[in-house]
């Protein structure tokens, strides 16, 4: 079979939403505490937000445009685009259909519920009258529509309120429309008196439309229906004519608000009127018209989860403990990564870690430099303030923003502005690339001369995601490494052409053909005795020549396992191309973040951590960056603790089948349940040592009773 057949590619967007399912599937899962199912409702909704902004919003360019060659996968845009929007509209009535049937019910059951206006009872509709005229109306600007009032711009994503009114006193006149939007500077859930041990809330906007007459006195009322526009997002900028990125990104950003119209969503109880109305003067197609059974954007509905007093109703509350190598020490950090290097699993393993590497080396007097990639951080960041800090104490402070880092681009662009203000040295990166590495580089003088700590990590600096994201990091003095990422700064910073490098793999320009490379020398030393074996744990595989070389893979015989939280477009199980290869998906409390490679070797397996998915985005068009796992009781610990406890989940884990679809892993009834992320606090709590003999048997007992000869090569890495 021709490897570059397109039913052996699975297309971007569609395996996307099926992603987008599986996050659907855990809100349907009764297993998960109530407010969690809430969360994964509004998970869902936050990212179809993102999916319109971008790719649906590209594949209705490229239509517009006229492209009609396909990609490998050989859907056309023009078809491509008919299937997005039957998937979008399928997952969407579905979500609601969970939401009103099963979420929402069991929530007022619990106690918390979200009335619409007819559920009030006196008190709470004198409540409501009360907060109107106090709070909202001041803040309200009613819109005519007319020929002397052109459709006025409604901002991407905003919630607006079209109105259909009479003039009593014209008889037989046209209607006449308005729009009110729903102001975003108040809250969306609006507390209502309520009983004892319950919390009720009615939505802003009825809060508005039962009164939306104020707004038009002398007016009849006809109709009035909620709706919210979805615009085109993306950036588009060219950083060649660009004289000054940061502004450049700036313009962009306003721009943002004004692109085309890409969804349009509405209440189902509206008014044929308006809805043609909006289609009109919007130009939208009909087909991009969501019709929503019940609250728009129920991205506000994190609110909720968040509600304090019902703590039965929420994941058991999980405080990460710091990794045992920096625990309750006189040492300072530097003299303990001087013993060893140390891995950080996250959220298992306390980010504070890397907080206070940067925290010491800022106060430390014997450190000369700090130098980091900052690609998403939080909104009150200690790094950042860890960084400012340093720069004030004299030392050599870089920092290098990405402000082309999606949807944090204003933030990126504070965070910049203080930072130079407090007098760190910060750079945007390479002309056209991403830098997406996570990178961070202590210079210390020592008795012995100049020494450079290293953290290298899979996710971003972000102490509130490292919350809620899995991924690994590296604190490191190993020398090479350490003169490896003082060349990567070189060419971030300055004017310096890729070397050849000690121990790191760095795209654009070889980690490409490095994975490509250990791919292909895992099939050259296949053999039937000793299959080869290659376990990569990512957040999507979409990278045609990967996708091809571990067909070959497989077709040599090597045993393959993809742990692919996200996109997918490779096709396993299919005979004579793919039967060796297995890709499961983990979706559940925590955001499956971590990229992990690993290669049998023929007996002397490697390890390796990366910022980059097997994406052509990442793998050609950022900087990014892979690193070896060297030590081997760190390496035994990935390969019989962190991969084998996600290749033995059965409770969370979903099998691809070749024919596209996905399915729970299956579960024999007399077979444990294993729920890899809960098994993962378990062993933190238990402060479990590395090399935990109970742990590394089970281990090595699944993946052989699997048939994949991994307890070899388990052994081998001992």
């Amino acid at each position: 079979m021709d490897l570059r057949d397109p039913a052996l590619y699975t297309n971007r967007e569609l395996t996307w939403l099926q992603f987008n399912q599986r996050v659907l599937h855990e809100a349907l899962d009764e297993r998960n505490p109530l407010l969690e199912r809430l969360k994964f409702l509004a998970i869902v909704s936050s990212n179809l937000d993102e999916f319109f902004m971008v790719r649906v919003a590209g594949v209705q360019q490229q239509v517009a445009a006229g492209v009609t060659s396909p990609k490998q996968d050989g859907i056309p845009p023009r078809e491509l685009l008919e299937r997005l929007r039957d998937g979008c509209h399928a997952q969407i009535e579905e979500q609601y259909r969970v939401y009103r049937e099963s979420v929402e019910p069991r929530l007022r059951q619990a106690g918390v519920r979200v009335l619409r206006p007819a559920d009030l009872n006196a008190e709470q509709e004198q409540a409501a009258e009360r907060f109107f005229t106090r709070e909202v109306f001041p803040v309200l600007s009613p819109l005519a529509i007319d020929p002397g009032h052109p459709l006025p711009h409604l901002g991407n994503l905003s919630l607006n309120l079209v109105v259909t009114l009479r003039q009593p006193w014209v008889a037989g006149a046209a209607p006449l429309m308005a729009v009110v939007e729903v102001p975003d500077v108040l809250a969306r859930l609006v507390p209502l008196p309520s009983a004892d041990g319950q919390r009720d809330f009615i939505l802003l906007e009825d809060v508005i439309a039962p009164r939306v007459h104020k707004l038009f006195t002398g007016f009849q009322v006809l109709s009035c229906s909620a709706f919210r526009i979805t615009r085109n997002s993306d950036l588009n900028l060219d950083e060649e004519e660009a004289e000054d990125l940061l502004r450049a990104i700036e313009q962009e950003l306003r721009e943002r608000e004004r692109g085309n119209p890409v969804r349009l969503e509405i209440t189902a109880h509206h008014d044929e009127a308006a809805l043609a109305f909006l289609l009109r003067e919007l130009g939208i197609a009909q087909r991009d018209v969501y019709v929503i059974d019940g609250p728009l954007n129920l991205k506000h509905f994190f609110a909720l989860a968040g509600l304090p007093g019902f703590d039965s109703l929420r994941f058991r509350p999980f405080v990460p403990p710091i990794v045992p190598a920096l625990r309750e020490s006189d040492e300072d950090i530097f003299s303990r990564i001087r013993r060893g290097d140390i891995l950080l699993h996250h959220p298992y393993e306390s980010f504070s870690s890397v907080v206070d590497f940067v925290e010491q080396a800022a106060q430390d007097p014997d450190v000369l430099a700090v130098k980091m990639t900052l690609y998403r951080t939080s909104g009150d960041s200690p790094i950042v303030r860890a960084l400012m800090l340093a720069a004030q104490n004299g030392k050599q402070v870089g920092a290098l923003v990405e402000l082309k880092a999606r949807f944090d681009e204003g933030a990126n662009i504070n965070w910049a502005r203080q930072l130079e203000e407090a007098g760190v040295h910060v750079v945007y990166g390479l002309l056209g690339l991403k830098t997406h590495c996570k990178v961070l580089c202590v210079v210390r003088r020592e008795r012995d001369g100049l020494r450079r700590y290293v953290h290298l990590g899979t996710g971003n600096y972000h102490p509130s995601t490292a919350k809620l994201y899995t991924d690994l990091g590296l604190l490191t003095a190993d020398e090479a490494i350490g003169e490896d990422v003082t060349e990567l700064f070189n060419i971030l910073t300055g004017y310096s052409d890729f070397p050849t490098w000690r121990k790191l793999a760095v795209a654009p320009r070889d980690m490409k053909k490095r994975v490509l490379a250990m791919i292909e020398r895992e099939a050259a030393l296949s053999t039937p005795q000793r299959p080869g074996r290659i376990i990569a744990k990512l957040n999507s595989i979409i990278e045609p020549n990967v996708i091809r070389a571990l067909y070959q893979a497989s077709q040599a015989g090597v045993q393959i396992d993809l742990i692919c939280r996200g996109i997918c477009g490779l096709v396993p199980g299919v005979p004579g191309v793919s039967e060796t290869i297995r890709v499961r998906s983990i979706v559940g409390r925590f955001l499956e973040h971590t990229r992990v490679y690993y290669f049998g070797n023929g007996g002397n397996p490697e390890v390796y951590l990366a910022s980059a998915d097997w994406m052509d985005r990442n793998l050609d068009r950022r900087i990014e960056t892979m690193f070896p796992i060297q030590d081997p009781a760190l390496r035994d610990r990935i390969i019989n603790e962190i991969l084998a406890l996600h290749l033995a989940d059965n409770v969370k884990a979903r099998e691809l089948r070749s024919d596209g679809t996905w399915t729970r892993v299956p579960r024999d009834s007399d077979e444990p349940e294993v729920n890899s992320q809960e098994e993962f606090i378990r062993l933190a709590l238990a402060q479990a040592p590395l090399g935990e003999a109970k742990l590394g048997t089970g281990a090595r007992f699944l993946l052989q009773r699997l048939g994949r000869g991994e307890a070899t090569h388990a052994e081998d890495a001992a």
